[in-house]
């Protein structure tokens, strides 16, 4: 054994000796390389993966949950100053359901299952009782309110009044509710989220008005909608209003993104919309009253009365001369005696003409106004031909939008004033502005990326190694070689055969010791 490693010891020196600088070089930096590679591939897949699991939490609730995981052996990290709890990736839903079915998470509240669990073999007295139920409440009641979205965490504190037989309902005090909530970053409730805030306390709590409730945030007092004079209802229709702006705003947005983006391309185009609306709701009721077509403007006859009479009769003869009394008209005579007749006509005719009442309501929105601004990449605003094309797209758009707006849009200056193109340069790429960060496929990628470099450099080491060695064996395989003979038959005398002898011993040794050797085999 200790031969066999001595050999391959000799080996590896030989091997090592053997080669040149450049190519010890190369190995060096092949097997360093190939050892950092190993050993980050080692530690990414070793690696325990971690994911938060239970965040926001109070500290109560993470010492629980800590010796939870402590007496069951499972590793964990706590970040964001001891409020938020990781543990490895693979047990995480596991951990959590554990967690959950024992009830540790409590957000910092005790509820009503104190209750389940006996304070003394001796009973409980009175005033311990009233303690632990009013903390029960507060927890409980501050459950509900961490449960409801975009609550972080609360603090609930309830006043319950004392019972007295001595005092009258009107004396009596009433039950009250400080509470102060504290939501997460970048959320605000709504009016109507925050009435449901004072309805749920309202019915959790026993004898309690909502004029006795106060809920704080530390952005501000949480008003409820009547005591602060505004209603549920227009605080949820300002709020339909808004959305319905915005929707109304990126949709026309989208589309314009969908017509220009292919022509300029996606990345060298900003689209601004601006628009206002009026969302005053109007019914108009008509009562109108036209003849019957084709009618000669007549209606029809419903109903006709005609009525006719006639009277005949005879009148007496006046007495006295005509003109003479004292209340009588001079000259005047009277009729005299004889037949009289009269006749009367009268006709009554009904007709029915059209009745048409109208309900007219207004759409929910009309659009007043719209201006769209456009940022393009500084080449593209060069054509003007294309400047020309997007303008007309534009404004045109901008005519079918503002059609019922009572607006002229037949008025190209006023129509233009409400588009603007702004010629900009984009940054090349938004990726240089984002953290730097290797996820595990791009780590792995360069892993195997190192492992064929490596492998490529050690194929070239040993190639050009082997090429080597077969121009050494080359080098080292026996030529047959051509000497030089002297002819020393034609040499006259011994001076001058050592002298041509001596010349070639200094000028080619090597020559000269085979000449000998040639001589030697001869004899």
């Amino acid at each position: 054994m200790n031969e066999r490693i001595a050999q391959y010891r000799g080996r590896l020196t030989q091997f090592w000796s053997q080669m040149g600088r450049k190519q010890k070089i190369w190995l060096g930096a092949s097997i360093c390389g190939l050892l950092l590679t190993i050993i980050l591939l080692t530690i990414v897949f070793t690696k325990t993966e971690y994911e938060i699991a239970f965040q926001n939490l109070d500290t109560t609730d993470a010492a629980a949950i800590m010796n939870h995981l402590d007496g069951s052996g499972i590793p964990y990290e706590l970040s964001n100053n001891g409020k938020s709890i990781s543990v490895p990736s693979t047990d995480a839903s596991r951990i959590k359901v554990d967690v959950g079915s024992q009830g540790l998470v409590r957000n910092g509240s005790i509820g009503f299952e104190t209750f389940n669990s006996s304070s003394s073999q001796f009973g409980t007295t009175e005033n311990e009782f009233n303690v632990k139920y009013l903390n029960a409440l507060n927890g409980e009641v501050q459950q509900l309110l961490n449960a409801m979205q975009g609550v972080e965490g609360s603090k609930v504190l309830i006043n319950l009044p004392e019972e007295s037989v001595f005092l009258s309902p009107e004396d009596a005090e009433t039950a009250s509710a400080s509470i102060m909530m504290q939501f997460m970053s970048g959320y605000r409730p709504s009016q109507k989220e925050i009435d449901g805030y004072y309805n749920l306390v309202k019915t959790a709590v026993p004898k309690l008005a909502v004029q006795h409730i106060t809920i704080s945030s530390p952005q501000g007092e949480l008003t409820y909608s009547e005591a602060g004079g505004v209603s549920a209802g227009n605080t949820d229709a300002v709020e339909s209003q808004f959305q319905i702006k915005r929707k109304y705003e990126a949709e026309l947005k989208k589309n314009i993104q969908q017509f220009l983006g292919p022509i300029v391309g996606p990345d060298n185009l900003v689209i601004q919309v601006s628009s206002s609306m009026n969302f005053d709701k109007k019914q108009t009721e008509e009562i109108l009253v036209r003849p019957i077509e084709n009618n000669n403007n007549n209606g029809i006859v419903v109903s006709e009365e005609i009525n006719n009479s006639t009277s005949t009769g005879t009148a007496g003869q006046a007495g006295g001369v005509a003109g003479t009394g004292e209340t009588d008209v001079p000259g005047y005579e009277a009729s005299s005696a004889g037949e009289s007749s009269s006749e009367t006509s009268s006709q009554i005719r009904n007709y029915e003409v059209n009745r048409i009442n109208n309900s007219i309501i207004s759409g929910p929105f009309v659009l007043k106004d719209l201006n769209i601004s456009i940022g393009i990449e500084q080449s593209e605003m060069n054509d003007e031909s294309s400047r020309t094309a997007i303008m007309t797209y534009l404004t045109a758009l901008v005519r079918a939008q503002l059609a019922d707006s009572g607006q002229d849009v037949n008025d190209d200056i006023l129509m233009g004033k409400k588009v603007a193109l702004i010629a900009r340069t984009f940054s090349g790429s938004d990726s240089a502005n984002q953290t730097a960060g290797l996820s595990m496929p791009w780590i792995i990628g360069l892993g195997v990326a190192a492992l064929a470099l490596i492998g490529g450099l050690v194929y070239m080491l040993v190639r050009k190694r082997k090429k080597a060695e077969e121009e050494e064996i080359e080098l080292e395989t026996p030529v047959k070689t051509e000497y030089p003979t002297l002819d020393l038959e034609s040499i006259s005398n011994d001076s001058q055969a050592r002298k041509n002898l001596e010349t070639l011993a200094k000028r080619k040794p090597d020559e000269f010791v085979n000449l000998l050797r040639t001589w030697l085999v001869d004899e």
